[in-house]
């Protein structure tokens, strides 16, 4: 994190931004203000932020119309901080190309932790580049198709790895049920969670990953999955 690292923070109520400021400034951060949706549209293209944290109880504009308008043309990536909490506004905000979702009250800890998560992302190779996740004592290396945990061989299924490499492709992401479908199964398959529960059950099982207490993979009620990054 270095201090040209630029924050857009599009947020009405004026004591978060004042927040955002203060505590993300302490951690070398610049961030850029927008009162506005419409100002926070033009500041996208202008100061070319690094992140953008987005309100979506905006004054002139709906926050998911932002991520529409944002996703038309660029990946900055975006982390949404709302007071919606509902499980359905979580799940449009992330299919519509948000990154990630905090529900205010949220702690700065976990905000600077949210915005490391999706700079490593922004800098990430292409996702058809080889490329390696070392995560306690669980190494995944694309290039040879090896999975190991605890110096052990894992030996998965065609689909238990083809689900575990997009995982991991995406670690610290929030990934819905959606995306996971038609990123292992294609848009053929139906929107059966079914298929995805079952699998992921499987991998947990041959990772030694209690769903309870998750040493990799958490679940996020009700919208998807993560791999701890």
């Amino acid at each position: 994190m270095t201090e040209t690292t630029r924050i857009l923070s599009i947020e009405d109520e004026a004591d978060i931004r004042k927040f955002l400021r203060s505590t993300l400034g302490a951690n070398a951060m610049t961030v850029i203000e927008a009162a506005t949706g419409k100002e926070g549209l033009q500041k996208v293209t202008t100061d070319n932020p690094d992140v953008i944290l987005l309100d979506l109880g905006l004054p002139d504009m709906d926050g998911m119309d932002i991520i529409r308008q944002i996703r038309e043309w660029t990946r900055t990536p975006i982390i949404v901080i709302s007071a919606r909490g509902q499980e359905r506004d979580k799940i449009e905000a992330l299919e519509l190309g948000a990154d990630d979702y905090l529900t205010k009250p949220f702690a700065a800890g976990e905000l600077i932790a949210r915005i490391r998560v999706a700079l490593r992302h922004a800098h990430r190779p292409p996702g058809d580049q080889p490329f390696t996740y070392d995560y306690d004592n669980l190494v995944i290396d694309t290039a040879s198709r090896r999975v190991r945990l605890d110096d052990e061989d894992v030996h998965l299924t065609p689909i238990e790895y083809k689900l575990l490499i997009v995982l991991a492709r995406n670690s610290g992401k929030v990934l819905t049920h959606s995306f996971l479908l038609n990123a292992v199964w294609g848009r053929h398959v139906p929107d059966n969670q079914t298929y995805l529960r079952i699998h992921t059950q499987h991998l947990r099982e041959k990772l030694k990953d209690d769903a309870l207490n998750p040493r990799f993979i958490v679940t996020e009620p009700g919208i998807g999955y993560r791999l701890k990054p």
